[in-house]
Parts: structure tokens; sequence; C-alpha cells
């Protein structure tokens, strides 16, 4: 309730129409009228009914406290009014609207009449402010403990507005005002904090195995890739490998062709130090010539050689078949085994072994170079070189023979012709009398087809 004052109305503690102090009813300690006891009722609030449909909540956890029932506070006795007087206005402590001031004030304050001076009443009775808390809570402000909240009430402190259930037909949950402890979690038995976290790990591991699933496979690509440009290298490395052996194919041919070549140029003194061994003077009787080693071992033992029969024509005549090889201080004994006197030639055997020279395959052609190796006159390892004149056919039934321009004297009779690549290619076996420069050799051929050798 609120009271006002009239146009005619005199200010309290002002004016003649005012009661002092002694002449006010007794009754409120700050000198205001009381209304009597149970003079005054609020009417019960409605009941509510119970709510249907609402989800039921879970029990209270033990250790919270069960809170009275919200019930607003009553108000105190309201004063008689005084009788043959005007109505004066009821001041109820705490509630809005109080006479002379609002929000239960002082005489004066917060709403009284403009333009006068507000006379408070004597302090020495005034009663303590009625509604200096919220909702008529206790003057001074609560003590503040650890955390910013007040201690809660005590049992018997009276029941405040505004607690209750925040839903019809629903259980008290919390308190309304700081003074009580703070309303427990709706769902106290739920799923606690750790749960959330329960449920992130699948996901993390999820992720975590996604991420490693997207760098093996990176790496099982790179590795590809990796032995596709291996297999690249590897065919590009064995191409190149067979390149570089065709190219050394060709550089092994014209090295066989170069020592060919260089082989075709004559060089007598390779020639002469590669036959030398295998050629010996020949002693028969009284007469001396030059025989060689020629071809391969025979089958008994020893070595073959070839002379001419004019140098052992005298002992195979006589019935003798014995003639000496000497060389370098050393003499062999060999035997007459075979003679062609058309052809001037004899086949000779020794027990000695000695390399063997190589018949040439080939016919001799007009201008090859050619060394004669012999015995000129009985001295040993005598050496001569020319070239091939001619290559005479069988003109008299002697057969062919082999002219050249090599110097010859007795004694070269029987000794080897050798052309550049150190291969026998005929006998020599006489010289013009009375002309110089002209030679006759029997061709090896013809030495070998009659005795079977080479």
């Amino acid at each position: 309730m609120t009271a006002g004052y009239r146009a005619g109305d005199g200010v309290p503690g002002q004016g003649a129409d005012e009661t002092t102090d002694a002449t006010r009813p007794a009754g409120s300690a700050s000198g205001f009228p009381t209304w009597p006891a149970g003079s005054v009722s609020f009417p019960a609030p409605p009941a509510v009914p119970d709510a249907v449909g609402h989800r039921a909540v879970p029990p209270r956890p033990a250790g919270v406290p069960v809170l009275p029932p919200a019930v607003p506070p009553q108000p105190a006795a309201v004063p008689a009014q005084p009788a043959g007087g005007p109505p004066q206005p009821v001041a109820v402590p705490g509630q809005l609207g109080g006479v002379s001031g609002q929000f239960g004030g002082e005489p004066g304050q917060f709403g009284g009449v403009p333009g006068q001076p507000a006379v408070p009443a004597s302090r020495a009775g005034w009663p303590p402010a009625g509604n200096s808390g919220q909702w008529g809570g206790p003057t001074g402000a609560a003590p503040r403990v650890q955390g910013g909240w007040p201690p809660a009430p005590p049992a018997a402190a009276p029941a405040q507005p505004g607690a209750g259930s925040a839903y019809p037909g629903q259980p008290d949950v919390g308190p309304a005002y700081a003074a009580q402890p703070g309303p427990v979690g709706a769902y106290p038995d739920g799923p606690a904090a750790g749960s959330g976290r329960r449920r992130r790990l699948p996901v993390l591991a999820f992720a975590l195995v996604a991420v490693l699933a997207v760098v093996a496979g990176g790496q099982a690509y790179q590795i590809y890739r990796l032995d596709d440009r291996l297999a690249a290298t590897d065919r590009r490395l064995a191409d190149a490998q067979g390149a570089d052996g065709r190219r050394l194919d060709g550089l092994e041919e014209r090295a066989e062709a170069l020592e060919k070549q260089a082989g075709a140029a004559f060089n007598p003194e390779a020639v002469a130090s590669a036959v030398l061994p295998s050629v010996f003077r020949v002693r028969a009787g009284d007469f001396t010539g030059t025989a060689f080693a020629i071809g391969k071992p025979p089958a008994g033992g020893g070595t073959t050689l070839l002379t001419n029969f004019h140098v052992v024509e005298s002992v195979y005549d006589g019935g003798g078949r014995k003639v000496f090889l000497e060389r370098t201080g050393q003499r062999f004994e060999a035997t007459v085994v075979k003679v062609d006197k058309d052809k001037d030639l004899a086949q000779l055997r020794t027990t000695a072994r000695f390399t063997g020279l190589v018949a040439a395959a080939a016919s001799v052609r007009s201008g090859q170079q050619i060394v004669v190796v012999g015995a000129p006159l009985g001295l040993q390892d005598s050496v001569t070189t020319g070239v091939v004149s001619a290559f005479r056919k069988d003109e008299d039934g002697s057969g062919p023979v082999i002219q050249f321009d090599a110097p010859i004297n007795p004694g070269n009779s029987g000794g080897p012709v050798i052309n550049g690549s150190k291969e026998v290619v005929g006998i020599a076996t006489a010289k013009a009398r009375d002309a110089e420069g002209i030679g006759l050799a029997v061709p090896i051929k013809t030495a070998c087809d009659r005795f079977k050798l080479c």
C-alpha cells in the first residue's frame, strides 16, 4: 500500500493538525499507530495442481538440506485507528510504499511533500528498519566466507519468498537467495564429466588411424615411384652397358685388325728372332747345308725336319742314313726318313724336341717381303731379306718354284723362306750361277703334300 497527502493535509511534524509524540496512541515504538493483531490478513495462495508430463526428478543426493516451503511473511499487527480523528496511513515495516517515505523509509525521505522540510522524529524511539534486508532478512550484510557465498542461515529462519520448485508439482531443488546452498545438478546420477573424454577417445583414435593411413599411403606411393625410377635407371644402365659392350667389341675388332696390319708390316728382326731356334746346320759327310723343324711332333716323339735331297745325297747314296744337326755348339743326331729326288726334298727325324715352324696356307704373291735363314758357307744363323720376284709354275716337269731376290750362297740349301707373318712359304734350293739376285725355292705346299706333313 502507498499513502499520500492531500493539499490541506499537514506535514508530519509540522502545523496544528499533527499530533505530537506525547498525544499519539501507544502501540508502536516509532510513534506510529498499530493495527490490532489479527485485524489484517492476506489470502493464502491458490493450490497449484501437480504437473502432468514432467520428467521425474531424481532423488535428492545425500547431504543436501531440505528447505521449508516458501511462505510470504505475515505483516505485523495493524494499529487501531484513533477515534474522532482522520484516518491514519498504516506503515507496515518491510512493505513498499510506507507512510511519508517510500520503501519503509523515514518521515521526509523518498516521498515527502515537495517543498517542505523533513523533520524526523526522535530516533531514540525508532525501532530497527523492518525491511533492511532482502524480503525482511537481517539488516546487516551477511558475512562472506571463502568461496564468495555467505553462510547458510539457521534452521529456524523463516522461509523466504521465491523459493520452491521451478515447475509446478516438482519438489524444491534449492534456495532462491544467496544465503542458501546452490542447487545441485538436475541429474545427480547422470554421466560424469569424464564420460565426454571417453567419448572423444574413439574419435581421436580414428583420426590418428586416418592420419597414419594417409602417411602410409603416401610412403607406399613414394616407394612405388622410387621402384619405377630405379627400374628405369637399371634399364638405362643396361642399355649403356650394352652400348659400351658393343663399342668395346668394335675396339677389340679394330685392335685385332691393327695387329694383323702390324703383323703384315714387315719386321725382319722379329721374324728372325722367332724362327732361328728352329733352324740348324746339317753335316752329311763332306757336305754342309741347312734344315729346319716343321709341324707337330711325330707320334713316336722327337722332331720332324725338312732339307734338300742334294744336301744328304752322298750319305744316302752310300747307304748311310745318319746326319748331324748343329746349333750353338750342340750336336744332335738325325736320320734320313724319306727323300724325293725329283723335287729335291728330304725328310729327317731326331729324338730331340724342338719347336716346329708353321707352313703358310696361302700362296706367295709377287712383291711380298721375305726373310731367308741358313748357314751359307757353314756360317750359322745367317739372315738375308728380299722380296718374291715371281711364282714360277712347272715348266720342265720339276714342279713350280718361287723366285726371290734375297742373297743366298752354298750352305743356304734346305733353309726356310719366311714371310712377314713368320710362316714358311718355301725351301731355298738354288741360285743362278752367272747372275745375281736370282734365287729359287721349292714351295712348302709341295713338301707337305709329298711327305704328308704340316
